[in-house]
């Protein structure tokens, strides 16, 4: 029994001694609430989420939820920091305003809120999303990767800025360094911000919108995206074409998307032999025919007997379609033209062709 008391006391005698001026035993404990904080982290996390999880599912929206879910990893680095605090504490490492270990537990502190913050934003984006699907203009859905974008830019910046002043870095003295950088850097960078300010023409103006068919003096073809810097354009041949928002902004622009009606129109010659009778009834029936047709737009349909061309009488029709599809506009002007043939070949009258009559007159000489 003896032995086993002595034994105990040698044991004991060893966590008495000093290692770096700190007891053994308070070593020994801080290494062992260091590890506990790096295993219980997920316990005591997933504990305190649970709770917060009983709060939300009572609610309808899930923003909530996802919310819980964008904090989880910081929260578990928060208690590693709260493990080594404790830590500190208990082997006298101080850790008030001016201490290097302070210092390291405070920035990883507001490391920790910053880095919740920014996994925030991507939950304050999905909000925004729902909120452009309710409008019917595109601007808000082109704006919002932007917003979303800067809201963590701004994020990062501050946090920055936050753990730069608990190290008492002045970054105002070394963005004023950079001061004459940065003016060289707008110079070379001019162009990037006229693209820039273009993008933010475009945006506002609305000359057109994803999706839409637009043509210019050096691209036609279908928006596939509106960006900043610049506008990539598909083209019929499916080739894809990137368009400075600076040189597009200064361009002619015909947004054919924006259509109310697409246009028909085309000079038709007759043949000499077309009588009057046959040119009265002809205009007749082709003006009757794209009146009652469904697919015509009703409101500027012009038939007329235009005059004499070189192969014949001419015809000259101008008229439009309600579509402004392209398939669909020429499945119309297919019909169009089909019930024309039917009309002309229903009056036995034929389409001229550019061609050339020859009259020879025959003289009959007489000799003496």
């Amino acid at each position: 029994m003896d032995d086993i008391k002595n034994l105990w006391e040698q044991f004991t005698e060893i966590f008495t001694y000093t290692f770096l001026h700190v007891e053994i035993w308070r070593l020994v404990v801080a290494c062992v609430i260091i590890v506990f904080s790096f295993f219980m982290r997920k316990f005591f996390v997933n504990l305190i989420l649970s709770l917060l999880r009983k709060v939300t599912q009572k609610t309808k929206t899930t923003l909530d939820d996802e919310l819980i879910l964008a904090i989880d990893p910081p929260a578990r680095l928060l208690v590693i920091a709260l493990g080594f605090s404790i830590a500190f504490g208990l082997i006298g490492i101080p850790i008030h305003a001016e201490s290097f270990a302070g210092h390291v537990l405070r920035s990883a502190v507001a490391f920790t809120i910053f880095w919740a913050l920014y996994r925030a934003g991507d939950i304050l984006a999905k909000l925004f999303e729902r909120v452009a699907k309710r409008t019917r203009t595109t601007l808000d859905d082109i704006l919002i990767p932007y917003i979303t974008k800067g809201i963590k830019v701004i994020v990062i910046i501050i946090g920055i800025s936050v753990i730069a002043k608990e190290w008492n870095y002045d970054l105002g003295a070394l963005l004023t360094g950079l001061g004459l950088g940065g003016l060289a850097f707008a110079l070379a960078a001019q162009e990037t911000v006229a693209n820039f300010f273009g993008g933010l023409t475009i945006m506002v103006d609305k000359p057109f919108q994803i999706g839409d068919w637009i043509q210019t003096p050096d691209v036609e073809g279908t928006v596939e995206d509106i960006g900043f810097r610049s506008t990539r354009v598909r083209t019929f041949a499916h080739a894809l074409v990137t368009v400075p928002n600076s040189g597009l902004a200064k361009s002619n622009i015909t947004n054919w998307s924006r259509m109310g009606k697409r246009r028909i129109t085309f000079r038709m010659s007759l043949t000499f032999a077309t009588s009057a009778q046959q040119m009265e009834t002809a205009v007749a029936r082709i003006r009757d025919m794209l009146e009652g047709h469904p697919d015509i737009h009703p409101d500027t349909i012009f038939v007329f007997f235009d005059g004499f061309s070189e192969n014949g009488p001419e015809l000259f029709l101008y008229f439009f379609t309600k579509t402004t599809i392209w398939k669909e506009y020429l499945k119309v002007k297919e019909d169009v033209n089909l019930k024309l043939m039917h009309i002309l070949d229903d009056l036995g009258v034929k389409v001229a062709y550019p061609s050339m009559s020859i009259y020879m007159e025959n003289q009959h000489c007489k000799s003496e």
